[in-house]
């Protein structure tokens, strides 16, 4: 620990390699030039100190025992250099007070600040005396030390840790074995930067308390929340010692490290998960096997946001439990209700793991906040509830009835979808013709005149996974508050027209109006809304006349020449029962 201001130990060369190895470079061998002869202070013998420089800030000076690292230009009174560390490009690293300096050396560092700059002029006496240091420093020379301290610590220092700014909400700290994600700035403590994870663009990711870090380190982390902001200061001997790091840290430096907790999770965590908004009524949980939509932000435990079905204005589409999603995120969508909202916290290793994904860092904890908008189960059929039935309720709906009712049709979170209120017209339909989705058509079965009831759709019985652009989305659950208002009783299945009484013996021969043995379409369309008209005949209600006619004329043209003749002409109960739409 010898320096340029180093006590002298004993006279002779050997003791002057000890005593200022710094300037072996410029007297080797102890072949050194002549020095300027000295000078006698300003008073003769006391020592003076100028403070040329302090710094604002100062938590701490320089005590007897401390270990300092300082920078100085030595020279004489005339202004001769004689020894210079800046040359050496290293600070001057020694104890103050234990006798490692000389006596004005040691004496003029006590009381100096880390940044603060010192003028010193040593007398001989508190110098090298009458003696000098043969060839490098005359007798009774006086001596000058423009010093800077760029480094202070004591032996007994522990690691120092000033938090700076704490998250009102901290549900939990950094405990041993805990794996952490943070952004630091690393300087010495005269403020040089020696390493920033945030000029790499990259957390520091580590566990804590294992020995991954620095002693020093693995003490400043612990007990520290997301979001905090803390300097950590750490004393050599628990940071990288006499050696320093081999790069840019040097020996027995103090190292400052403003440090921004970012993430913190264990490995044995499981997902967390925090309910925010239960709707009332629940009839149903999700289960394995459920397919949901639901919307969500996805963002980093700091609240960085990496995704959002919002912004796509698309729900994501999902089964639970089977392994299309995320493992924390399977897990944590069972048991959700429709219209839910819940906040699921992923540790990295349910999550992306230590590769990550596009924007999601490595070894990151996932915070989603999701919105159930609706789930189903493919084995779901429709949901029927009756919310009113008239006492007189004889007449049901089936299959071919011909059927007038009003709507609203909404998503199970309440989205309105359509309403024929809204246009002023009842919706009419055949029913079991495929004229609505299939869920619909089951829906209205068994419905008397004036009953309300709420039909629940899945969408496999709906619109399915593609929807319907711009109006249902895919997958989408739908619910129906229906009224039916009219019901006209349709055909016999297979019938597209019935006769109410009974059938002319001379059927043919009454359509051929021209008798010609031939019956053109005109011919049997007027003569079919002839009957029609007068009661004796009956069309499938809800179809439209002149297609119904064409369909039945169709298929009383065998041969297909645009003309029935007597030979073709058949009943429907002369023809095979594979037939239909016959008169």
């Amino acid at each position: 620990m010898a320096g340029p201001a180093a006590r002298r130990r004993g006279p002779g060369c050997g003791s002057l390699l000890l005593l200022l190895p710094a300037l072996l470079e410029s007297w080797a061998a102890c072949q050194a030039p002549p020095v300027p002869a000295a000078e006698s202070p300003p008073g003769g013998t006391e020592l003076g100190v100028e403070r040329r420089f302090v710094p604002e800030s100062c938590p701490r000076a320089v005590r007897p025992g401390d270990f300092v690292r300082y920078h100085y230009l030595g020279a004489f009174p005339d202004g001769t250099r004689f020894d210079s560390s800046y040359d050496r490009g290293s600070t001057f690293n020694v104890f103050v007070g234990k006798g490692q300096l000389i006596a004005g050396m040691d004496k003029a560092l006590v009381g100096m600040c880390v940044n603060e700059r010192r003028f010193v002029k040593i007398p001989p006496k508190l110098a090298y005396g009458s003696e000098g240091v043969p060839g490098v420093i005359p007798p009774n020379a006086v001596l000058h030390f423009d010093v800077l301290l760029i480094d202070l610590w004591n032996s007994e220092d522990e690691v120092q840790v000033q938090t700076y700014f704490k998250p009102e909400k901290c549900p939990r700290t950094v405990q041993v074995s805990d794996f952490v994600r943070y952004h630091y700035n690393g300087t010495f403590l005269d403020g040089t930067l020696f390493d920033s994870s945030h000029n790499r663009m990259r957390t520091y990711d580590t566990y804590v308390g294992i020995g991954w870090l620095i002693p020093g380190m693995d003490q400043g982390l612990l007990g520290m929340c997301v979001g905090e902001k803390r300097i950590i200061t750490i004393p050599p001997f628990l940071a990288y010692g006499e050696e320093g790091d081999g790069k840019e840290i040097p020996g027995q430096a103090s190292l400052v490290f403003d440090v921004v907790l970012l993430d913190l999770h264990n490995p044995k965590d499981g997902i967390v998960i925090e309910n925010q908004v239960v709707p009332e009524s629940c009839e149903r949980r999700s289960q394995t096997g459920d397919f949901l939509r639901y919307h969500y932000n996805g963002t980093l435990l700091d609240g960085t946001l990496f995704d959002s079905s919002y912004s796509r204005n698309h729900t994501y589409d999902t089964y639970v439990g089977k392994g299309y999603v995320i493992a924390g995120m399977d897990e944590g969508l069972l048991g959700v209700c429709t219209g839910e909202k819940r906040r699921i916290i992923i540790p990295p290793h349910l999550g992306y793991g230590e590769e990550g994904r596009g924007k999601i860092p490595g070894s990151a904890v996932l915070v989603f906040d999701i919105h159930v908008v609706d789930f189903h189960n493919p084995s779901d059929s429709v949901g029927i509830t009756v919310n009113y039935r008239p006492s007189n309720c004889t007449v049901l709906s089936k299959k071919g009835d011909y059927l007038k009712y009003h709507y609203n049709a909404s998503l199970l979170d309440g989205t309105l979808l359509d309403s024929t209120h809204s246009l002023g017209k009842t919706y009419n339909i055949v029913l079991g013709s495929g004229q609505v989705v299939v869920g619909m058509d089951m829906g209205l079965q068994d419905m008397c005149v004036g009953e309300r009831r709420t039909v629940v759709i899945p969408p496999h019985l709906g619109y399915g996974e593609d929807g319907v652009e711009g109006e249902v989305p895919g997958s989408a659950v739908l619910v129906f508050d229906i009224e039916l208002l009219e019901l006209v009783s349709g055909l016999p299945e297979g019938y597209m027209f019935v006769w109410n009484g009974e059938v002319s013996p001379n059927l043919f021969e009454e359509i051929d109006q021209n008798h010609d043995g031939e019956v053109l379409l005109e011919e049997f369309s007027e003569y079919i809304q002839a009957q029609v008209d007068s009661g004796k005949g009956k069309l499938a209600p809800g179809f439209d006349f002149e297609k119904i006619v064409k369909n039945m004329f169709t298929n009383q043209d065998r041969d297909g020449n645009g003309k029935v003749t007597a030979e073709e002409f058949k009943l429907k109960d002369q023809e095979a029962k594979e037939e239909h739409d016959e008169l």
